[in-house]
């Protein structure tokens, strides 16, 4: 059963239309009294139920208008307890701020089992489903999906997909990757470095964490001897993906050289590893997963931390290479 608070069993109907949703077994009701949603389920006896959503429905016991801290903290329970009574599965639809998080109070958050993120920028047609809270598995799993005229669609391949768009070879673009969860994900990093026009040099970060990319530049200006204070920076992972994870740290630091330098990293090269702050190239996790990914999209060569390196138990059909530091990689590379 579709539980839909917000829109009228006309809309619902003509969008089911177009995405050509034709199930005997699929129930509709719009309604924003519990009471009468309790009732419709007893009477119908679903097993499934998406309540769209949680912040338009309320209860007469209540005095405050729906969508309050009182109001979904009161409808929340009372579904967790239709539910535990009668082993009904139940998806919760909530809003979210700007900011990314639950509009709302946070406890909704703590009562639930499972909370799931669908993000995805708006001028892109990708969209994440992401795992932030999980009483029954991991979260650090993901699926990755494009909106098309019929609906979210499965992408198969997202690293296939995310650097198809990859045309020639300029400088300042260079092939990582990440993993989320389990899955590896091959991606196209971007950086631009330019003389700065302003007193102060710009830092700005698109799908990478700021703080790490200002670290970064600090790190290659005093461990690579580069002179950043006078040039702006701009780095972008292409898709519209946001990634919080160290193991991008090398490909950012060689992708701003390689703009710096203006001399392009080669097309078949992919890079790993985390920097620390002496420029030292720290060991990732499953080093090995991420290696069999590229390989698998036909990379040649993959630089890898020195440390991963001799770990290695499996043997693969590109090129490994080692680094102990940054200059190690940037002169593989002929950036130094």
């Amino acid at each position: 059963m579709y539980v839909s608070g917000e829109e009228s069993a006309e809309q619902i109907k003509s969008r089911a239309d177009r995405l050509e949703i034709k199930k005997d077994n699929l129930l509709f009701l719009a309604e924003t009294d519990i009471d009468n949603i309790e009732l419709a389920l007893d009477k119908t006896n679903a097993k499934f139920v998406i309540i769209d959503s949680i912040q338009t429905i309320y209860s007469d016991e209540i005095t405050s208008v729906a969508g309050s801290v009182s109001q979904v903290r009161e409808i929340t329970a009372r579904i967790m307890k239709m539910c535990k009574q009668s082993g009904i599965t139940t998806i919760i639809i909530g809003h979210v701020t700007k900011d990314g998080n639950i509009a709302g109070p946070r406890v909704l958050e703590h009562m639930v089992d499972t909370v799931l993120y669908l993000e995805g920028e708006r001028y892109f047609s990708y969209r994440i489903l992401r795992g932030v809270k999980n009483r029954f598995g991991s979260t650090n799993e993901i699926g990755m999906f494009e909106m098309q005229n019929e609906g979210l669609v499965e992408v198969k391949n997202p690293s296939e997909l995310l650097i198809s768009e990859r045309d020639g070879n300029p400088p300042g673009s260079v092939i990582v990757v990440s993993l989320e969860g389990t899955r590896p994900l091959v991606l196209e990093l971007q950086a631009l470095s330019t003389p700065t026009i302003f007193g102060m040099p710009r830092r700005n970060a698109s799908g990478v964490d700021y703080n790490r990319l200002t670290l970064l530049m600090a790190v290659l200006e005093k461990r690579a001897g580069m002179n950043f204070g006078s040039q702006d920076v701009y780095i972008n992972l292409v898709g519209g993906i946001k990634i919080n994870e160290p193991a991008l740290d090398l490909g950012i630091v060689l992708a701003a050289a390689s703009s710096f330098k203006n001399v392009s990293i080669k097309e078949d090269i992919v890079v790993i590893g985390e920097v620390g702050l002496t420029g030292e190239v720290r060991s990732v996790n499953m080093i090995e997963k991420r290696i069999k990914e590229a390989e698998k999209l036909g990379y040649k060569t993959c630089i890898i931390p020195e440390s991963n390196k001799k770990l290695l138990k499996e043997k693969f059909k590109l090129d490994i290479i080692g680094a102990k530091n940054i200059i190690d990689a940037m002169k593989y590379l002929g950036l130094k």
